[in-house]
């Protein structure tokens, strides 16, 4: 057990974590050249047409230093503040991290969140500078800023370059020498953390665990303690690029279980493995259970798909644990669900995932945040508001409470002055501001989290020309005067387009909703008015005109009454047809409402 090591990679967005994988990966020769590619261990489409890291990937690598054999679990993590929660699941089967910090760009927010995660569950950091090789790299002063942050000494702190292979065998004697060999012991009752798993169709979930005591062996009887089910143990092995079948994974070790389950939720993620026979007194702690901040509605285009749509959504489940859903029914949509989902990163992610790996066409309500709603008739009767459906009559309303974040906003000095507008258009009310160096700016807000939900991530990027890095935490409830908005389409409410929004926000949402469906539902044989209300005061009105066919044509000169006949007869039609009709909604058009300000 001393000399395996177990570590995983950190860092803000874009800084390098991919491409370091890959360098320690031909290093240490676990790949071949044949099976050489970029970012190898990114293995989803969606992951390599973005450019971005998805899913946290764990694998095993054999390293020899000194004459002595070494056994490298690396797991590498996702940079978005979205996906925050693979990487405090990776963190949580880690003794070590390497924080990877871009020479060019220096520490952003997303660095600092993930190093704090890391020094929460004590791990050991090393910290890299990577793209040294760039000619706007600036080792001197971001070296700096590293001590700064971690307390270091300047000498720990690796200059490497992921690209050209510069550093790297430096890095692998760090991994050797700075982190920690698992405590743990053999002789103890098994006990395994689960920090990931799979479905696959042909051999049902695959789990990812990590031995904190004792040992797993192939055809051993063990159990899950949260759902406290046995199960056997069909095979067990090792993560390296392919699955490595073993018949005994040892303490401190990371591997993969397969035992057969078919149903998705009966692996929880953070669950503990143990012994069936001689079971473990205590599961894992520390393990913290997801906050989603965004929610929104996911519907089968056709109803008949609901079920169809259950079982993908409980097989993405298993590969991303911090997606949340529980069913709800929409007037408008009939059945779906209710999901919980990070960032709206997130929610995009999810969705082209159903679409590509489940052939699931769903249509995405507009997303917001939960509030709780009082009412008058007893003080602090709280109702918990995921949908502005749900929330109560306004006769009977106390007041509404809307939860809020503290948001910290690492920028260029020549960017303050349009972050601090851009906040304050949004509610925001500056806390703190701090010059890190001359050139960067913290700045830390509190602001509502439902004004962060639709467009403040890509219009942040475009205030400060992409030199502002954003990460956030809750900070609890507060009152707030809030109204619930509806759209009417031909005189009927549209419950999925319906919104909760801040008063003074109220008139500009709804006219600008109103202005974007006239642009993208078709027009009919008959006139639509498209209607803002709050409550019974319509605040905004747009009409799609009819499609009309030229009843009048057939009239050469003659008298006027002859063509007045025509079009009154035509006019009586359409007034028939608009109370019979019904207008279907195109999907771009509940997309569009989320990029109101495009």
């Amino acid at each position: 057990m001393k000399n395996i090591r177990n570590f995983c990679i950190i860092a803000h967005i874009d800084h390098g974590k991919s491409t370091l994988a890959d360098r320690l990966l031909e290093f240490t020769n676990t790949i071949t050249d044949r099976e050489k590619q970029d970012q190898l261990l990114d293995n989803m489409d969606l992951e390599r047409e973005r450019g971005i890291t998805i899913k946290s990937h764990a694998i095993q690598m054999d390293y020899v230093y000194e004459g002595e054999k070494y056994t490298f679990n690396l797991i590498d993590t996702p940079g978005h503040v979205d996906f925050s929660y693979e990487v405090s699941r990776s963190i949580a089967a880690c003794e070590g991290a390497l924080l990877v910090v871009d020479a060019a760009q220096s520490i952003q927010a997303q660095t600092i969140s993930n190093l704090y995660l890391a020094l929460e569950n004590d791990l050991e950091i090393i910290p890299i500078l990577n793209k040294v090789d760039l000619p706007s790299a600036n080792p001197e002063e971001v070296t700096d800023d590293i001590v700064d942050l971690i307390g270091c000494n300047p000498e720990d702190v690796i200059p490497a370059s992921a690209k050209t292979g510069l550093g790297i065998e430096a890095i692998l004697e760090a991994i050797v020498h700075r982190v920690p060999a698992p405590k743990g012991n053999a002789n103890e009752p098994l006990q395994a953390l689960i920090f990931d798993s799979v479905y696959n169709p042909f051999r049902g979930v695959e789990t990812y665990f990590r031995v904190f005591h004792g040992s797993i062996k192939k055809g051993q009887h063990i159990k899950f303690i949260a759902t406290d089910k046995t199960y056997y143990a069909d095979e067990v092995g090792t993560l390296k690029l392919k699955q490595l079948v073993k018949n005994e994974i040892n303490c401190g070790d990371v591997g993969y279980l397969i035992t057969g389950i078919k149903e998705a939720k009966e692996v929880k993620v953070g669950d503990t493995i143990t012994d069936a026979k001689n079971p473990t007194k205590n599961a894992i702690e520390g393990f913290e259970d997801v906050k989603p901040m965004v929610f929104a509605g996911i519907y089968p285009v056709d109803t008949e798909d609901y079920e169809e749509l259950r079982n993908s959504m409980e097989k993405l489940q298993l590969n991303d644990a911090s997606l949340v859903f529980t069913p709800e029914s929409s007037a408008a949509l009939g059945f779906g669900f209710r999901c919980g989902f990070l960032g709206m990163l997130h929610l995009e992610i999810i969705q082209e995932r159903l679409e590509r790996e489940f052939d699931m066409t769903v249509i995405t309500t507009v997303p917001n945040v939960s509030y709780h709603a009082y009412t008058n008739k007893e003080p602090n009767t709280k109702i918990l508001v995921n949908n502005p459906t749900d929330l109560p009559d306004p006769s009977k309303l106390d007041r509404v409470e809307e939860p809020y974040i503290k948001a910290s906003i690492i920028t260029k000095s020549e960017f303050v002055g349009n972050v601090m507008s851009l906040c304050i258009e949004k509610r925001g009310e500056i806390t703190n501001q701090t010059y890190l160096t001359t050139e960067r700016v913290e700045l830390s807000f509190d602001m509502p989290l439902a004004e962060i939900v639709f467009d403040f991530y890509d219009r942040l990027k475009t205030v400060s020309k992409g030199y502002a890095s954003f990460d956030y935490s809750p900070i609890g409830m507060r009152a707030s005067k809030l109204v619930k908005v509806d759209i009417l389409l031909n005189g009927q409410p549209v419950d999925a387009l319906s919104a909760l929004l801040h008063a003074d926000n109220a008139y500009g949402v709804g006219k600008k909703m109103c202005e974007k469906l006239k642009e993208l539902i078709p027009r009919q044989q008959f006139d639509i008015p498209i209607q803002a209300a709050i409550g019974a005061k319509i605040i905004s009105r747009e009409t799609i005109k009819a499609l009309r066919k030229d009843v009048t044509a057939k009239c050469y000169g003659g008298d006027i009454s002859r063509k007045r006949k025509l079009l009154e007869k035509q006019k009586k039609g359409k007034k028939r047809m608009r109370q019979v009709g019904n207008v279907e909604i195109p999907q771009e058009a509940f997309m569009s409402v989320l990029k109101l300000n495009d």
